[in-house]
């Protein structure tokens, strides 16, 4: 590598390590990291603002921006409040019935909709829930982040890696749904098991707080029932918009603005209350994120990565496959992993051609794809789902620290891209 590469790196691995320690906080850390790359010559203005593989991901930030305004006029309605009620009534306040309702509802909906939309809709519930049940929150929510990775690989709409994997291997819907979503479907046994023991210590019953839960009636909660339906009809047009995204051709984030706009003009919310709900904090520290990974992208030290990582495996189809998906997992866990599959996927397409192209090939798309979705569970700072939920928690004064959902996150990622292993080999190897 160069010595542009290698300062790149350094400039990376410091920003990582102040986020990681929160010895500064985190926007600062990635503005800072963001702003040396471009004083370095790293990256510059055309490649960070305007650049679709090496710069800001606008369709990322401009879904996050609409999709947290819908919400923010959602929240007005009281519907967080009535789907709280509704969850604790139907666990009778057990807590882990509670947490296994919830990170179902958050894996079905990430299949359909971005997990980042889910989890912004799921957060205000919990909050409300544990509230009422004198739980903490932040073990819910960690696995509530966790279950929209799991649940987002199971589609081509569930997770952005999946939109650009589908594109550079002609894969469709179908494909998705025959090739990932079974193994999804196991993952997400194994990942409730695994929340049964990994947060053992939140589930203590509370069997008067539980009692006064079920004398609640949940229909009381909705303030504006008006406002209700017309947030219920713009949000069911939004998700519509969504799922139809390969027949109409918009994009999720042209969609979200849209669905916001509409939103805020035909109803009786203003602006100033519909952006107070924006979680700027969130917005900003992906933008110096995407400039900090677009510029290791520029400088060629992700692709060189990559590149080390399949010319480990001598050509063995096999061994490539199961080397990509680790790989994968291991370099998605550290930088974001909407670059990084935008970086491998012409090396995949390459690697497929050269095995014939046959159907035994397409195992590297699998292996690509259960890698990086899988593998944006490990970190903090892996997958744009953990950023909004630790963004929320903080919004909501309950902080989430890089190493709390670290600790969980990673045990998961291990355990689910294991799991996948000998499904891949079974299924298109042997």
């Amino acid at each position: 590598m160069t010595a542009l590469a290698w300062l790149s790196v350094a400039v990376f691995l410091g920003a990582y390590a102040l986020i990681a320690t929160e010895r500064i906080h985190r926007v600062a850390s990635a503005l800072g990291g963001a702003g040396i790359m471009l004083v370095i010559h790293a990256s510059d203005a055309e490649a960070a603002f305007f650049s679709s593989e090496t710069g800001v991901d606008w369709n990322v930030i401009f879904l996050l921006l609409g999709m947290m305004v819908i919400v923010g006029v959602l929240k007005q309605t009281g519907v967080f409040e009535y789907l709280a009620i509704w969850a604790a009534k139907r666990a009778r306040g057990r807590p882990f019935r509670l947490m296994v309702l919830l990170v179902v509802i958050t894996a079905l909906a990430s299949a359909l909709l971005d997990n980042v939309t889910t989890v912004l809709l799921i957060a205000p519930v919990t909050f409300l829930v544990c509230e009422r049940l004198a739980l903490p929150v932040v073990p819910f929510l960690i696995a509530e982040a966790l279950a929209s990775n799991i649940g987002g690989a199971a589609t081509l709409v569930g997770d952005p890696p999946n939109i650009i994997i589908a594109s550079r291997g002609g894969l469709t819907f179908n494909d998705f749904l025959a090739h990932m979503a079974p193994m999804i479907v196991i993952l997400m046994v194994v990942f409730v098991g695994l929340c049964r023991i990994m947060f053992r210590k939140a589930f203590v019953y509370d069997p008067e707080r539980a009692a006064g839960i079920m004398q609640l009636n949940e229909r009381e909660a909705i303030a504006d029932r008006t406002l209700l339906w017309q947030s219920l009809v713009v949000l069911a047009l939004v998700m519509a918009a969504f799922v139809l995204h390969p027949v109409l051709h918009y994009e999720p984030s042209v969609v979200a603005i849209l669905g916001a706009g509409i939103l805020v003009a035909a109803t009786k919310v203003t602006t100033g209350q519909a952006l107070a709900e924006v979680e700027w904090p969130t917005l900003v520290f992906f933008m110096g994120l995407f400039v900090m990974v677009g510029a290791l992208v520029e400088t060629g030290v992700i692709g060189q990565i990559s590149q080390a990582a399949v010319g480990a495996t001598e050509g063995r189809l096999g061994l490539t496959a199961i080397g990509l998906l680790w790989a994968s997992a291991g370099i998605s866990a550290i930088v974001d992993n909407i670059p990084y599959v935008a970086t491998m996927s012409p090396i995949v397409a390459d690697l497929v051609q050269a095995n014939g192209g046959h159907d035994h090939a397409q195992v590297l798309w699998w292996a690509l794809a259960f890698g990086a979705d899988l593998g944006g569970n490990a970190t903090a700072v892996g997958a744009a789902a953990n950023v909004v939920i630790i963004g929320i928690a903080a919004r909501n004064r309950t902080p989430i620290s890089f190493w709390e959902f670290t600790r969980y996150g990673l045990i998961v990622a291990f355990v689910t891209v294991a799991l996948v292993t000998p499904y891949l080999w079974l299924r298109y190897l042997m």
